[in-house]
């Protein structure tokens, strides 16, 4: 029998970081920053390290970290300058295996979607409600990225 089911191997100190690699840094960092996140950082990282970790030999990205206005966990998007970047499935649907969605509470859900409208990004599906508590949208930002806004119902 397994000795570790049911109880933690490691110790989490906290909730880090989420990461996203696009083909394009410019657009989709300009989204998020229109959306509220600020950038903390733009860096190149190869090497090694990055080898070793992404395990993809003579690797090289280019990474930006962007930070929430509550500075909570972070965003990182990072662009492969080498080897290039395969393509994903950018119109995939909530059901598809993988990481699907980055949710972020907003004050104003009507002005959120019209914005990501008027920048030409649409919903998924419509807003809905839950329980009387959360007005939630899935809008279909850069690169396919699915983005959750979910306002509080006060």
């Amino acid at each position: 029998m397994d000795s570790t089911k049911g109880r933690a191997v490691g110790q989490i100190r906290r909730f880090d970081h989420v990461g996203i690699t696009v083909a394009d840094l410019d657009p989709v960092t300009d989204f998020f920053v229109a959306l509220g996140l600020e950038v903390e950082g733009r860096a190149f990282v190869e090497g090694e390290f990055l080898d070793t970790v992404c395990g993809i030999p003579d690797s090289r990205t280019e990474i930006v970290m962007l930070t929430s206005p509550d500075g909570g966990t972070r965003l990182e998007l990072s662009r492969f300058v080498q080897p290039d970047s395969v393509p994903g499935s950018p119109d995939a649907m909530a059901n598809e295996l993988g990481l699907r969605t980055i949710a972020f509470e907003v004050d104003d859900l009507h002005a959120a979607v019209e914005w990501a409208a008027g920048e030409g990004y649409g919903l998924v599906g419509g807003v809905g409600e839950y329980e009387g508590a959360w007005r939630m949208a899935y809008v279909r930002g850069p690169e396919g990225i699915i983005v959750s806004l979910a306002e509080r119902i006060d």
